[in-house]
């Protein structure tokens, strides 16, 4: 028995009257912005490998700079110094390395800035850094860096660096007020720092309004945007948590019901990244800071919506 579906008579007139939204101008439409993209020292063998393959993907790209990070209490400080030496050794990339101001005297962390000097370094990322493990909050050394603006005037007495710093749309976790964390923005622009490169956000508008209270505070550099591709939604949350950065309840929703289903993950995480950075894109920004997680894929294919495209070797 056949029965015949009666489509709603209304639905053509809703379509006809509704919101029309004009498109966001395509990757071919804008100049390609400047990339840089974030990796962190391996720790064994196997992940060692995949940061490297994550490494050679991205190069053609032709990235601004890549950094490496530095992990609470200086505990990468070796493998980090390791891969920041063997990316100025054997790719045409240009290394940034992470340096902090925790667990350290001074000259200790002016030793490990003349390393980076001499393996060819010359664009650090100068940070405050978070405490070491076990610690409920940041306790200057005595005889270190006691904050991230200190760091940069003493980097800046070591050689003519290029530095970079952090910077909080959402203000940082220990911040008093958003109106203080943007003052201490403020002076690590005026110690010396070339940007700032600011922690991830999903919300664009946040980031955008953000702008706006840089240039009104007299911030006149970069304030790169920070762009994390999330492909695992439950990981992110448990940071953003720890950080301060805000996950909204749209993106909860698009990645609901997906925990055991990567791929998916893995093809939301590119819509809604790419969505946020061509918005951006859009909104005139022309400077991207990816934080990989040592992953080319999702980075690599953002890139490529930007109108990025692989440089010719030689």
């Amino acid at each position: 028995m056949n029965v015949a579906v009666q489509a709603d008579p209304g639905t053509l007139q809703r379509w006809l009257t509704g919101p029309r939204v004009a498109g966001l101008p395509l990757g071919s439409d804008l100049p390609p912005p400047k990339l840089s993209f974030e990796f962190f020292p391996p720790k064994n063998e196997t992940l060692e490998q995949q940061l490297w393959a994550a490494i050679r993907r991205l190069e053609p790209l032709g990235p601004r700079f890549v950094s490496v990070t530095y992990g609470a209490g200086g505990s990468t400080r070796a493998r980090t110094h390791e891969t920041v030496s063997r990316l100025a050794r054997e790719t045409s990339l240009t290394p940034a390395a992470h340096l902090t101001c925790v667990s350290a005297t001074k000259e200790e962390v002016n030793e490990v800035a003349r390393g980076y000097l001499d393996a060819g370094v010359r664009h650090i990322v100068a940070l405050r850094g978070d405490p070491p493990a076990g610690a409920n909050q940041y306790t200057p050394h005595p005889g270190g860096y006691a904050q991230a603006e200190d760091l940069v005037r003493g980097l800046r007495n070591i050689a003519d660096f290029d530095i970079s710093v952090g910077a909080y749309p959402e203000r940082h976790p220990a911040a008093v007020s958003a109106i203080a964390d943007l003052d201490f923005l403020k002076r690590k622009i005026d110690a010396g720092a070339t940007r700032a490169i600011t922690q991830y956000f999903f919300d664009t508008d946040i980031y955008l309004r953000f702008l706006d209270l840089c240039g009104a505070a007299g911030i006149t550099v970069p304030i790169v945007p920070g762009i994390l591709p999330v492909s695992n939604f439950k990981q992110v949350q448990k940071f953003s948590a720890m950080c301060g950065a805000s996950v909204p309840a749209w993106m909860e929703k698009l990645f609901e019901g997906l925990d055991e289903d990567a791929d998916t993950r893995r093809m939301v995480a590119a819509v809604v990244a790419a969505e946020q950075v061509r918005r951006l894109q859009a909104s005139g920004v022309d400077e991207f800071h990816f934080y990989t997680l040592n992953r080319a894929d999702l980075t690599y294919a953002i890139a490529h919506l930007l109108g990025v495209r692989p440089k010719a070797a030689g």
